[in-house]
């Protein structure tokens, strides 16, 4: 019996070398979990720099063309990779709902006056 973690209750009943690849399998699933933890931790990081610049700016914490044109692209992308694009979109609006969270986040941490992120923003006042 396998005491790899990895190996979960498979190590039970499975054969030692099924279970041997079934490790070799579950190994690059977490170098790949692990790398896109890494990824989305340098993700986050630029749009806290984003969202620093917004709220300096007094620029509103969610840009919704901006997020629709970049839901359509990583669709597209998704296609392309053979990925679920409804997947991919359930994705991004994840990772959207967190970035504007964060920028409101900033925006209230900066301003006396926070603005409400559902107003709708005056670009023709701003330069």
């Amino acid at each position: 019996m396998s005491t790899d973690p990895r190996a979960g209750e498979a190590a039970n009943y499975v054969d030692p070398e099924i279970l041997d690849e079934l490790l070799s399998m579950r190994s690059s699933i977490d170098n790949i979990d692990a790398a896109l933890v890494h990824l989305l931790a340098e993700r986050f990081k630029a749009t806290q720099r984003v969202g620093v610049l917004k709220a300096k700016h007094k620029l509103p914490p969610a840009d919704p063309q901006r997020e629709k044109n970049q839901i359509a692209r990583l669709k597209r992308l998704a296609e392309e990779a053979q990925l679920d694009p409804e997947f991919a979109e359930k994705f991004l609006n994840f990772i959207i709902e967190e970035v504007i969270r964060h920028h409101q986040a900033i925006n209230d941490s900066t301003s006396a006056e926070p603005r409400d992120p559902n107003a709708p923003f005056d670009w023709a006042s701003k330069d």
